[in-house]
């Protein structure tokens, strides 16, 4: 099929950062695009050739939607899949399917998945709701301290506590949920696996993260990951087993726990580009975003190594800043050597909104990751 200046049609659903960062590449290739998100200021709006405005968790609404398409993508995993499975069935094509993302959209499915395809993962249980967690503790089936994670909903560090006593449980959402076992770690790192309809498969280098501790949201992505070799196999080889059980088409990124002991657990996946992965649009030879439209369009898969070390910064705003977005001191950012803001095109800030990421490269990681903390202590995410 041509793709390439052609009548041909890619649908996506989500116009966030993520289908922004998607669309520089549509755009290079000129891909002609349809995206719909339920925002009319979503960021991918003014990028695609055609945007709507809809609900993505409304049957008929993606039905329609779709339905005039060749190929659907999404950049979130919060839409409708009984639509997408209606879809396949009329004969678009769905990448990722709709079947990897109803086991992926739901944390006990997901998590089930993993146990049942003997992929390393932390103990949990399944409640339908949070209220019945009291039962379990009172009768001995649960202790303290334990991770407490909606099974639908959650992103950026929402929908995700850690229960130390019976007081943290006292806020929580009474939703279907799942308690993980507290994982003593040394690292989070993650994977993201570029595989297409073919079966081809490639990897990109793992990335360490370094979480904010109270937003619980990534502050610094790292690549390569500065641990040994041996434990960058394992999570590789972990991370293209879960590609391979789903019989996985896109990008999959692969969040793991590298345990105390040097196990490589799996936390969660994402079907999609990832946060973990924007670093390399300056830092790789073929950009996580370039390779998802690869991916799902069934093409030759890009060099996915490294020209340099990255270190990405997510840009979120500042505490007690709600209103109209304004980046101060930018331009001092700028005028710092390897650095590239990305800025998502969200008008209004609220505390800890992931409003952009800035890209830092260099030779040498150290340097790069020096360089990030300047970058992190300059720049700040404030309201007019």
């Amino acid at each position: 099929m041509n793709y390439f200046s052609s009548n041909f049609k890619l649908g996506i659903l989500g116009g966030g950062q993520l289908g922004k960062m998607m669309l520089y590449d549509t755009r290079k290739f000129d891909i002609y695009t349809c995206v719909i998100d339920p925002s009319p200021e979503a960021p991918s709006r003014l990028a695609c050739d055609e945007f709507t405005t809809g609900d993505l968790l409304d049957y008929d609404t993606v039905v329609n939607f779709g339905k005039h398409l060749d190929v659907l993508t999404f950049e979130i995993e919060n839409v409708n899949v009984d639509a997408l499975e209606t879809l396949e069935k009329q004969g678009v094509k769905v990448f990722p399917s709709s079947k990897t993302l109803r086991t992926i959209q739901n944390k006990g499915t997901q998590k089930l998945f993993y146990r049942d395809h003997g992929i390393p993962t932390a103990d949990f249980s399944r409640f339908a709701y949070t209220s019945e967690i009291d039962d379990a503790i009172n009768h001995g089936g649960l202790n303290y301290p334990f991770v407490w994670k909606s099974a639908r909903f959650g992103y950026d560090g929402t929908g995700v506590k850690v229960v130390r006593s019976i007081s943290d449980l006292k806020d929580l959402p009474n939703v279907e949920c799942i308690t993980e076992q507290l994982i003593p770690f040394k690292n989070e790192l993650a994977v993201i696996v570029a595989r297409n309809a073919q079966g081809d498969v490639k990897t990109y280098p793992v990335v360490e993260m370094e979480f904010h501790p109270e937003a619980n949201q990534v502050e610094y992505v790292i690549c390569p990951a500065r641990i040994p070799e041996e434990i960058a196999k394992k999570a590789e080889s972990v991370a293209l087993k879960v590609a391979s059980e789903f019989k996985h088409v896109g990008l999959l990124a692969v969040e793991m726990f590298q345990t105390e002991n040097d196990d490589i657990l799996v936390n969660e996946v994402a079907p999609r580009p990832h946060n973990s992965g924007h670093y390399s649009i300056e830092a790789s030879y073929t950009s996580q975003f370039e390779q998802q439209i690869r991916c799902i369009l069934g093409l030759p898969l890009g060099d996915t190594a490294s020209k340099v070390a990255g270190v990405m910064v997510n840009l979120v705003g500042a505490e007690n800043h709600t209103g109209n977005v304004v980046y101060k001191n930018i331009e001092n950012i700028l005028a710092m050597d390897g650095v590239t803001p990305h800025i998502y095109g969200k008008k209004q800030t609220r505390p800890f909104r992931k409003m952009g990421h800035v890209t830092i490269v260099n030779k040498d990681l150290n340097t790069a990751r020096t360089i990030a903390e300047q970058v992190k202590q300059t720049i700040e995410v404030i309201s007019e």
